[in-house]
């Protein structure tokens, strides 16, 4: 099923058929989260995640991915704005769409990961872990670097 809400010149769309691959792969591999992320990785994740792409007119601004089960477990990924789009209230309304969105209701748990984004998130929901002691990683930072 494909999703796509609009606001004025602005539509947000899952349709992966949609999305500007190499748009997408241009701005995560120049991002602070994935760094030197490759063309062919960016791919996969679209492949396997519920995708939404922020288009004003034709053109794609923004993206953002969930990579979840539909049924109890989601994880936000890769949230971006281009730049000369900030700052119109984009990123909250790509956020309203992303909750609202039928296959992401009655999870357990949405989980996320940010270094600069908290007051955004804090007014969806989203809390620091109050149990980190719980949680465990394995976590390959320079999986992008070539060697």
């Amino acid at each position: 099923m494909n999703y796509s809400p609009y606001k004025k010149e602005f539509t947000i769309s899952t349709d992966k058929r949609k999305i500007n691959i190499r748009y997408v792969h241009n701005f995560l591999s120049n991002s602070y989260w994935a760094e030197g992320i490759p063309i062919q990785v960016v791919r996969k994740a679209i492949k396997n995640s519920l995708c939404f792409a922020l288009y004003h007119g034709r053109d794609q601004v923004g993206f953002a991915r969930m990579v979840t089960d539909r049924a109890t477990f989601a994880y936000l990924a890769d949230v971006f704005i281009d730049e000369k789009f900030r700052g119109h209230g984009l990123s909250k309304w790509l956020l309203e769409t992303i909750m609202a969105h039928p296959d992401l209701q009655g999870l357990r748990r949405i989980m996320l990961a940010t270094r600069d984004a908290h007051t955004l998130y804090n007014k969806f929901g989203f809390t620091q872990l109050p149990s980190v002691e719980r949680w465990m990683q394995i976590h390959n930072q320079d999986v992008y670097k070539i060697k």
